[in-house]
């Protein structure tokens, strides 16, 4: 190839020194044709090349099934192989053009092979980002943090790339450099603190299966709520549900805690917990007469006449004085009520019935005492569930005064001054 080149560009000079120009025109005069030359052939080189890779590439991606290709020519890989090409031919020529003039020979020659670099590891980068597009395609890798290790990789090629710079510009050898690396480690630890933390982050996050892409997560201490929309090597990006997006260091996974809703949605049903709290003095014993009118709620009926057998049983064997109703066994129109509420919740149709399905009575408090229902609905659907949590509780609000009981709601300043 050197005789090639020298054909090509070693004409002109001859051919002055012949018409009688000194040779210092001659030389200056060659060198500014040889240059003219050298720009003609690259840029033509780099035309047909393009046209050859672009089209070649394009032609496999229609012929082809698989969806690699396609994202390589949608990431430019051929365009930017095609200016590879016309670089690597000056390279090869600039010795050539430039063999009488050492200093620019070697300053050109250096700056054309980092230039090569660079462009070598910017053609790598489109081949990372067809992957990554591509792997995020196929369901087995779509929850995966792939940008994370096609970032470390990428980090590790730009270091190893401007190690060859450095080399190649000072004229150091690997050897030496490497050397000095070792001896600024710490300095370029703490530079790339961040980078280090997140590459071990990452690692941890997909070994342990932490949070995937699509997750939903509550993150409080960021003020994220809503889906995992990308996982890289520094930040995990959340799309919230008001569609703002909170971006959050990667190792702050490990290091904080947050919540991953990814177990409910895989889950059989969304959970319910939720009470409300009944005014302590309105619970009391219930007369025979407020038992027959009872009767009449269809959900206890049959459960009041098996009681009501029980209760009178035990009370005639012990012979109970029923004059005052604390003596002996009674019914409570709070413990009818949670027993209402039970028979409702086991007749609801977008409860889950398989799953844990309880009304109980939680510790005394100055507000009252907390009611609360713990169940699951069929339909995890944020809207629906809402919809349905609402609708029961609708109902238990407007069945509280059936039982004569009382919710608690602290008193409003109005009626403070009123009542003083």
């Amino acid at each position: 190839m050197h005789k090639t080149l020298e054909k090509i560009f070693g004409w002109c000079y001859p051919l002055f020194r012949k018409m009688g120009l000194g040779d210092t025109i001659a030389a200056y005069s060659s060198l500014i044709i040889n240059i003219i030359i050298l720009a003609f052939l690259a840029y033509w080189i780099y035309i047909i090349f393009r046209m050859i890779l672009v089209t070649a590439m394009v032609i496999v991606a229609r012929r082809t099934k698989t969806r690699f290709d396609d994202l390589l020519v949608s990431n430019k890989t051929a365009k930017y192989i095609a200016h590879l090409i016309p670089l690597l031919f000056i390279y090869k020529s600039v010795p050539v053009i430039l063999d009488a003039y050492v200093y620019w020979e070697t300053v050109f020659g250096k700056l054309v092979g980092i230039y090569i670099i660079l462009l070598s590891l910017w053609i790598v980068r489109t081949i990372f980002n067809a992957l990554r597009d591509h792997l995020k395609q196929i369901p087995k890798y779509s929850d995966k943090p792939i940008d994370s290790y096609i970032q470390v990789v990428m980090i590790v090629l730009w270091m190893i790339g401007i190690f060859v710079i450095i080399s190649e510009l000072f004229n150091v050898k690997p050897n030496t450099l490497f050397a000095t690396f070792g001896a600024i480690s710490a300095i370029i630890i703490l530079i790339f603190r961040d980078t280090i933390l997140g590459f071990v982050a990452s690692v941890q996050v997909s070994l342990n299966d932490m949070v995937r892409i699509g997750d939903w997560i509550t993150f409080d201490k960021f003020g994220a709520d809503g889906d995992v929309i990308e996982i890289n090597l520094a930040t995990v990006k959340v799309r919230n549900f008001d569609n703002t997006t909170t971006t959050i260091p990667t190792y702050s996974m490990i290091s904080d805690s947050f919540r991953n809703w990814r177990g409910m949605l895989n889950s059989d049903g969304r959970r319910i917990k939720r009470y409300v709290n009944i005014k302590t003095k309105s619970i009391r014993f219930l007369d025979e007469a407020e038992l027959e009118k009872m009767k009449k709620i269809q959900l206890l009926t049959s459960y009041i006449e098996e009681r009501q057998r029980e209760i009178n049983k035990f009370n005639d064997a012990h012979d109970i004085d029923k004059s005052i109703p604390i003596n002996g066994r009674n019914m409570t129109n709070f413990g009818l009520f949670r027993k209402y509420i039970t028979q409702y919740l086991q007749n609801h149709p977008a409860l889950n019935k398989d799953m844990l399905l309880l009304c109980r009575q939680l510790q005394p408090t100055q507000y009252g005492i907390p009611l609360e229902i713990y169940t699951f609905t069929s339909d995890k659907r944020f809207e629906n569930y809402e919809y349905i949590m609402a609708d029961i509780f609708d109902h238990i609000f407007a069945a509280v005064g059936y039982f004569d009981l009382e919710i608690f709601e602290l008193p409003s300043e109005g009626k403070k001054a009123f009542d003083n």
